[in-house]
């Protein structure tokens, strides 16, 4: 049967994803522990090269990986894990799969590949048992609590000392402090409750409690000492920015609402930090301090 151009342009797209995710699953299996999980992954990335030779059939093209979107999802299982990788990847199946059964009549190895892409799903759904994401819940601590607090106190300092270095002297003093503050409160919670990995809980509360602290202390850091709204501005474009970027690996990673989450976060510590920059302005003018 003769194939119409807007199949041939959906096999062609396809066709790359294919040998495209032959080389990501590859990749997916370096960072996977347990010897059963990296069979799967391989056995997966093999059938999606089988996938590729079958579509050039019917294409009469060859296509190569398209390196830069393998590099990407390289990076992004390095900085986000394979869990995250696999879910968006997983995601794109499930489109794949639809479009599949829509072309059997055209494409009779159609319903084949779909039958595996659902295959697929079911198999990678039973692997992803990702250590990181067992701590998602001292993560959300460590960043909630350091976005509000910080931020707080950064935007309450900005006009009370209206000089970015003591201001980020303050915010560093402040940050260390309530690092070891959370990462204590953490692990006495997790040891009362029986938990026996409470060390872990309270490393992965430090680990991003601190690395929130130093990326909201940067522009503080970066402008000169005069420039305390330049600072402060840039300071609550990468609170936002955090927010974003953690709440949607939150979403993908845990098949949760993201929208929602990430509205909730920002509203609270964007008004966290607009009050203190309003009790900055009080305390200053009351106590007469002008530094």
């Amino acid at each position: 049967m003769e194939i119409s151009d807007k199949t041939l342009k959906f096999l062609l797209n396809m066709q790359q994803n294919e040998i495209n995710e032959h080389h990501v699953y590859l990749n997916l299996v370096k960072f996977v522990k347990k010897e059963d999980d990296k069979k799967v992954l391989t056995d997966i990335a093999n059938e999606e090269l089988i996938h590729a030779k079958t579509l050039e059939k019917y294409t009469n093209k060859k296509l190569k990986p398209q390196k830069l979107k393998v590099l990407k999802f390289f990076i992004l299982s390095v900085i986000f894990g394979y869990t995250f990788v696999i879910k968006i990847m997983e995601g794109g199946e499930k489109n794949a799969e639809y479009i599949y059964s829509k072309i059997v009549e055209e494409v009779p190895d159609a319903k084949k590949i779909a039958f595996d892409e659902d295959e697929h799903e079911n198999r990678l759904i039973a692997i992803l048992d990702e250590e990181r994401l067992k701590y998602i819940g001292s993560m959300v601590l460590g960043l909630s609590d350091a976005l509000v607090e910080i931020s707080g106190t950064l935007a309450g300092l900005s006009f009370a000392l209206q000089n970015n270095k003591l201001v980020a002297l303050s915010g560093i003093i402040t940050g260390i402090s309530a690092t070891l503050s959370m990462a204590s409160s953490e692990y006495l919670s997790a040891k009362s409750d029986g938990d026996k990995n409470a060390f872990k809980s309270s490393l992965y509360t430090g680990i991003i409690y601190l690395l929130t602290v130093s990326f909201l202390i940067t522009p503080y850091l970066i402008f000169p000492n005069d420039k305390c709204v330049y600072a402060l501005i840039t300071m609550i474009i990468i609170v936002i920015c955090i927010i974003f970027i953690f709440t949607y690996y939150v979403s993908v990673a845990k098949s949760l609402p993201f929208r929602n989450r990430f509205f909730e976060m920002v509203s609270i510590s964007l008004t966290v930090a607009g009050i203190s920059f309003f009790i900055g302005i009080l305390v200053k003018n009351f106590l007469g301090i002008d530094i």
